[in-house]
């Protein structure tokens, strides 16, 4: 499976691609939207992500305990639903400034809807693609229209069992959606290292032959550096401008240092994986001199017996191999041998 968004063509052994999430990390200001696109531009990021829904779209204005946070761990404690979305939402009318600044900044830019009135508004923008985010993977009707649009889809996998992933599996395929991209995730804000199981991603890429990735709300750069060591493409982090900030997602969020030190070792691993092989790489070979191999260790006669006291094995590689001394000891010299003489088969 290939996708082709924009200038990168993501599949399950391309380079890595990695998303920048802005989610409610602008505080409310289209201004520090812009500079979040800045930042992520110039810390390598190759697509930035935005979330599309309103308060109402996603619950409802109630006073009733279950509509609110109380968790005491939980970064959104005390916020009832609503008002959590309504300080972390994206203004709709700031959508068309945001698509179009990242038009100028040669930088993807893509959304997750919430709701099919989402959807329909995203499209006046034709983003290349679609996300859906872990709380929404059961969200059947969303997934459906998104997939009406003909956009490839980024799934996060959040909470989900082997039989629901199966049944979302199907009716993928049922909907002729043939482009999707299966990422690994923790709902969890942050999660916890030991709670991430990347592992998967092997057994999703295996089972599903798909392309598949992590959206990482750990801390840190560690597992997404894991996740594309285990065969993973893509890479979503929520990111924001300063650690210094606090914001709804500061939490788990990364600034442009971190992103980009993410982006360069994301590569790096990616670079690293290569393929089974034994031997000197092309690079390697220039430091033959620090291999062992056997050296004369003093002056030899013609016809005298190579011993342990004449011969021995040090750096440079450029002897016989130490294997051989063995089987030389005991055996005659062909030729005068001066001392620090590379140990040639032909010299006995």
């Amino acid at each position: 499976m290939k996708i082709r968004i924009k200038n990168f063509t993501i599949s399950k052994n391309s380079k890595p691609f990695i998303i920048a999430e802005m989610s409610g990390n602008h505080g409310q200001s289209l201004n520090k939207a812009y500079k979040i696109i800045d930042a992520a531009c110039k810390s390598g990021a190759h697509a930035i992500k935005l979330q599309t829904y309103t308060p109402e779209t996603i619950t409802m204005n109630v006073k009733k305990k279950e509509f609110f946070i109380t968790d005491k761990k939980n970064p959104w404690k005390k916020n009832s639903l609503h008002s959590l979305y309504k300080k972390a939402h994206t203004p709709w009318s700031w959508h068309k400034n945001i698509f179009d600044y990242c038009k100028k900044k040669k930088i993807i830019c893509f959304s997750s809807p919430f709701d099919n009135t989402a959807v329909d508004f995203l499209e006046k923008f034709n983003p290349p693609m679609y996300k859906i985010a872990s709380f929404e993977n059961n969200h059947y009707p969303l997934i459906k229209r998104v997939i009406e649009t003909k956009k490839p889809i980024i799934i996060s996998l959040g909470m989900i069992t082997e039989k629901e992933l199966n049944n979302l599996i199907k009716f993928l395929k049922k909907n002729k959606c043939k482009k999707f991209i299966l990422l690994k995730c923790t709902s969890s804000y942050p999660s916890n290292p030991e709670d991430l199981n990347i592992k998967t991603i092997i057994e999703i890429k295996k089972k599903y032959k798909c392309i598949t990735g992590l959206s990482d709300h750990s801390i840190g750069i560690g597992a997404a550096v894991c996740a594309i060591s285990l065969g993973g493409t893509v890479i979503e982090k929520h990111f924001m401008l300063s650690k210094k900030e606090k914001t709804v997602d500061s939490e788990f969020s990364s600034d442009p240092k971190e992103f980009e030190l993410l982006t360069k070792e994301t590569l790096n691993a990616w670079k690293s994986i290569g393929k089974v092989k034994y031997g000197s790489s092309a690079d390697e070979k220039k430091y033959i001199k620090f291999k062992r191999s056997i050296y004369v260790s003093k002056n030899i006669k013609k016809g005298e017996i190579f011993t342990k006291e004449n011969l021995k094995i040090v750096r440079p590689g450029h002897g016989l191999h130490p294997k051989f001394y063995f089987t030389i000891m005991g055996k005659k010299a062909k030729k005068n041998l001066k001392f620090a003489t590379a140990l040639k088969s032909s010299y006995m």
